[in-house]
């Protein structure tokens, strides 16, 4: 999956598969979760997001989409 590159304090990058609706975010801590059933207007409210850790916690996180942590 291609990520993408984020100006965050806590997050690295984000990737996303519209087909499956798959989010992939990449933390800077080095660890890596998977959240399943997220809608690509999420996925593109993240990226544009003036802050995008408090973006993931509200409207990912907080929105109980199903995630495993993968790293």
């Amino acid at each position: 999956m291609q990520h993408t590159a984020v100006d965050s304090s806590s997050l690295e990058s984000v990737g996303y598969e519209s087909n499956s609706k798959i989010l992939e975010v990449r933390f800077k801590n080095g660890s890596l979760y998977r959240y399943s059933e997220v809608p690509e207007g999420v996925y593109r409210g993240l990226l544009g997001a003036g802050s995008v850790g408090g973006y993931l916690d509200a409207y990912v996180k907080k929105a109980g989409y199903p995630f495993v942590r993968v790293i």
